[in-house]
Parts: C-alpha cells; sequence; structure tokens
C-alpha cells in the first residue's frame, strides 16, 4: 500500500510539474484567449493515457506500482481529462453509446455550471 502511495505521489509530481510548464511554453501560441496550453495538455494527456492502457494490455505489463505511476500519478496529474475520456473509451468498446454521450454531455454542461458556480459562490 505505501509502495503504491509513493508511486502515485511521484507521478504526480512530475505530471503536475510538465503541465505547468507545458502550459506555460504553449501558451505562447495562443490567439483570442482560447487556452490553447490547457487544450494541448488534455488532447496529449488523453494520448497518453490510451498509449500507456494499451501497452499495458499488449505487453500484459500487471505491475500494479508501475500502472498507478503512469495513469492515477503522471495522467492524473497532468490532466484528469485523461481519465475521464479513458473512462469514456471503455463505455464505447463496451457498446454503451447512451451512457457515453451522457456522461460526455452531463459532464461538460454540469463541470461548466459548477465551475461558474465556484467562481461566483465568494462574490
Amino acid at each position: 500500500m505505501l509502495q503504491n502511495i509513493c508511486m502515485i505521489a511521484l507521478g504526480s509530481s512530475i505530471g503536475g510539474v510538465l503541465r505547468w510548464l507545458l502550459t506555460q511554453f504553449f501558451q505562447k501560441f495562443s490567439f483570442y484567449h482560447f487556452p490553447i496550453g490547457t487544450f494541448v495538455i488534455n488532447v496529449l494527456g488523453c494520448f497518453c493515457i490510451g498509449l500507456f492502457y494499451a501497452i499495458f494490455e499488449k505487453y500484459n505489463i500487471g505491475n500494479q506500482s508501475v500502472r498507478l505511476f503512469l495513469t492515477v500519478g503522471f495522467c492524473g496529474s497532468f490532466t484528469t481529462f485523461s481519465t475521464f475520456m479513458h473512462e469514456n473509451l471503455l463505455l464505447l468498446q463496451g457498446q454503451e453509446l447512451l451512457v457515453s454521450l451522457l456522461y460526455l454531455t452531463l459532464s461538460i454542461i454540469l463541470g461548466t455550471l459548477a465551475v461558474i458556480w465556484g467562481a461566483n459562490i465568494i462574490k
């Protein structure tokens, strides 16, 4: 248990720092207030989590510490959007199209409303 916690913590610290560095870099190329840094990070994080899970499956990598380091730690800190999209992939692979669409739609709408509420609750 302690080893898993340490692996998640290590992956999280690397993912968080890398997210910040890459966001700073990509934000220089922003246009029309489009958050290009976050956008690139989210898409890259989705690619990474998909790649990691594919590698785990193809090469039968069962080492729990490595999986936790890369997925929960690194990708989770790099962007939680990657986890969200991986869950949608699992739903689609399970032919749960309606559930996937519901999850996507509700997450985007309620997530946006929650951000608005959270940003305005103190005012």
